[in-house]
């Protein structure tokens, strides 16, 4: 049986509303969440980003739901031991229902610092050695790490969870997805691609948990819900690396000014017949993943938990 979650959108909400709809997610029946790690949204319309760990501070306060990072980049812009001891605190006061998810990020939140963004290769050896680093400060004890990429000297968290926190990884192409399969607990992505999670479960991944994340846009009408996805999300359909080497909101913005309405449509369930909905859940199912996550675009977030309370689920 496949599980419902919601994906809280860090790049559209701030604090405050994105624990106001962890609330409604629960009272409608999904059974966990997903929150992205952005620095910065992807373009200057979305317009929010909290950092998430307070924001999961305060989920776990709110809501008896497992959480997510959908993703954690823990190689440049925040050291892995950083994101170590944040995640071992996240797990704390979720009582264990949290889940580290990671990925090789993009430019856009990684290059604040000044540091050089790294090719693909590189970004892949970087995560792969940040959940070795990660996974040894989880394991307790004093931790000396001499890498190519990281160094940790006498690092010891002294407020982590008896079991560690279960890392899973995002996978977009055939290196990463066979990165999570080799070292992952489970496997990330917002595709419905049977052919990654086949081979996140030939590379290593077995039975381990996938869980894939899709966007709708309930509306009063298809047309109003395609305009809102258009306004807020044209960067999903954006071709080859631009989401990886783009640095700045506005770049996106320029590049998805070539993204018509039309290039959008049929891409993401909008308006309200329940229908689409249903069949792009499906196609998660049918690609075999074991948990999905759908994120609403928009302000119409109570009419959409009531819509999928009593349309779609």
């Amino acid at each position: 049986m496949v599980s419902l979650g919601y994906f809280l959108s860090c790049e559209e909400f701030g604090p405050k509303e994105l624990v106001r709809q962890a609330k409604m997610a629960a009272d409608a029946g999904f059974e966990r969440l997903w929150i992205s790690d952005h620095f910065h949204p992807w373009n200057d319309e979305q317009g929010q980003s909290p950092f998430v760990w307070s924001v999961i501070g305060a989920l776990s306060e709110a809501v008896d739901l497992p959480v997510t990072t959908a993703v954690t980049c823990p190689t440049v812009r925040t050291h892995p031991a950083i994101i170590a001891q944040a995640a071992a605190t996240a797990a704390e006061q979720l009582a264990g229902r949290f889940v580290l998810g990671v990925g090789s990020g993009e430019a856009l939140n990684e290059h604040i610092l000044g540091d050089p963004w790294p090719p693909a290769d590189v970004r892949l050896a970087m995560l792969e050695e940040a959940v070795e680093v990660i996974r040894k400060l989880h394991g307790g004890g004093l931790v000396n790490h001499h890498g190519r990429h990281y160094t940790v000297e006498g690092a010891r968290i002294y407020t982590c969870p008896d079991e560690p926190v279960p890392i899973y990884l995002s996978g977009f192409g055939p290196k990463a997805t066979d990165l999570a399969g080799r070292i992952a607990d489970g496997y990330m992505s917002t595709m419905p691609d049977a052919d990654l999670v086949r081979r996140f479960r030939d590379a290593g991944g077995g039975a381990k948990p996938a869980q894939g994340g899709m966007k709708v846009c309930h509306a009063g009408t298809a047309d109003e819900g395609l305009a809102t996805a258009h306004r807020l999300w044209p960067n999903t359909v954006l071709p080859g690396d631009l989401a990886q080497i783009l640095p700045q909101p506005r770049n996106f913005a320029d590049a998805s000014a070539l993204v018509t309405r039309d290039m959008m449509a049929g891409t993401l369930p909008v308006g309200p017949d329940p229908e689409p909905y249903r069949e792009t859940l499906k196609s998660y199912v049918d690609a075999g993943f074991d948990e999905v996550y759908v994120a609403q675009i928009g302000p119409r977030q109570d009419e959409f938990f009531e819509f999928w309370r009593t349309k779609v689920a």
